[in-house]
């Protein structure tokens, strides 16, 4: 199956070209484009997308599903990559299926947790990104199950424990005295391992719901007098 996978939840603006084999091995990357820009999503996701199908050899029509990340992120960056998703499953008649993109990232840590060839478990995992406004996004992961969050909090109000290391943006991983896993954004196969079940079985996708955790900046004004 062939999926196409962008995320614009971080800083990093992520699309990939990944094909999705039936016998549950990793999802194998067929070209991917990240660029790091938390200013740049809407100008460079839909060229990064069709390079990707270019460089892979492949046209869109060619696409069986589509994977993109819901969040947590901010209203801008994570609006781009939904609607632009979204508007290629309409167009194409394909698919969308919204993940967590701290799941995908977890699932980055475990696939290199394995990246031996054994079925390794590095322990449990805190996965942190940017929130702005000096607070974080965090979700914790048990192997290969998230078992807390995700919430949006001030990194004071988070301890490590129980988790054992963190991924996710480099600056906030730091702030946590446990090892760190240079895993700071979800790449495109990650994101469609994590959807990759529902892929596989052609199941009806949920409506992609934006996890903004809060409220927008902008409101109108009657909410603000309010």
């Amino acid at each position: 199956m062939l999926v196409l996978a962008v995320d614009t939840a971080t800083p990093a603006v992520t699309s990939g070209l990944v094909r999705l084999g039936g016998d549950g091995a990793w999802p194998e990357t067929l070209a991917a484009r990240v660029t790091d820009n938390p200013r740049a999503h809407a100008e460079v996701l839909t060229p990064q997308i069709l390079e990707c199908l270019a460089e892979a050899g492949h046209t869109p029509a060619e696409l069986d599903a589509i994977v993109v990340g819901v969040g947590p992120g901010p209203f801008t960056g994570l609006r781009v990559g939904m609607v632009t998703a979204a508007a290629f499953g309409d167009a194409l008649g394909v698919p969308v299926y919204g993940v967590c993109t701290l799941d995908a990232i977890a699932a980055d840590v475990r696939r290199l947790d394995g990246s031996d060839g054994r079925d390794a478990d590095g322990g449990d995992l805190l996965v942190v990104t940017d929130a702005r406004r000096r607070e974080i996004y965090w979700a914790r992961y048990k192997q290969d199950q998230r078992v807390e969050g995700p919430e949006v909090r001030k990194p004071a109000e988070i301890t490590a424990a129980p988790s054992v290391r963190v991924a996710g943006s480099a600056p906030h991983a730091a702030m946590f005295e446990v090892p760190v896993v240079d895993v700071q954004s979800p790449s495109p196969a990650g994101l469609v391992a994590v959807a990759a079940e529902a892929v596989r079985a052609g199941a009806t996708p949920e409506p992609l719901v934006p996890l903004y955790l809060r409220r927008p900046d902008a409101v109108e004004t009657a909410d603000r007098r309010a």
